[in-house]
């Protein structure tokens, strides 16, 4: 593994760690430096939508704030499989790569009775990164639920 290897892992790395930190403090538009402009999400396995990163993210403005701003997401394990080459001669070389992150996302939302209780989910966070000239981007997310709890 060389440096520019290094560096991308950690590119990529910090773009899921910005995927998160948007969604628990609903900074919408900061999941403009996580996805590609033609990115594709599937939360369908959560009882979420499907579609395109324009519509999901107006989607997930309007559908987590009922979640108040409880949320909270750990990953961990993050798994890195550089699929394309052509990028830039002065860098790895890679232009894709299939990235898989384990999470955690507990969130609290009301209990209908004046109160509050934790729901949570955990699973994998499937995607597939593309080289941009803004960085390394996610064109595709797929949610893949593993466990719930307090639904």
């Amino acid at each position: 593994m060389d440096v520019h290897e290094l560096i991308d892992r950690t590119e990529i790395t910090d773009a899921i760690t910005r995927y998160t930190l948007a969604v628990d403090d609903g900074d919408w538009d900061a999941l403009d430096t996580v996805f590609a402009p033609d990115a594709t999400i599937d939360y369908s396995e959560s009882g979420g939508t499907v579609g395109s990163f324009p519509e999901v993210k107006a989607w997930l403005a309007e559908m987590l704030p009922a979640f108040s701003s409880k949320r909270l997401h750990t990953v961990g394990q993050v798994a890195i499989t550089f699929t394309g080459e052509g990028a830039a001669p002065d860098a790895s070389g890679f232009a894709s790569a299939d990235v898989v992150a384990y999470f955690d996302n507990p969130m609290v939302i009301s209990d209908g009775s004046g109160g509050e209780r934790v729901v949570e989910v955990g699973g994998r966070y499937r995607h597939t990164f593309v080289r941009t000239p803004d960085g390394w981007r996610s064109r595709h997310l797929h949610e893949e639920v593993t466990w719930t709890r307090g639904f």
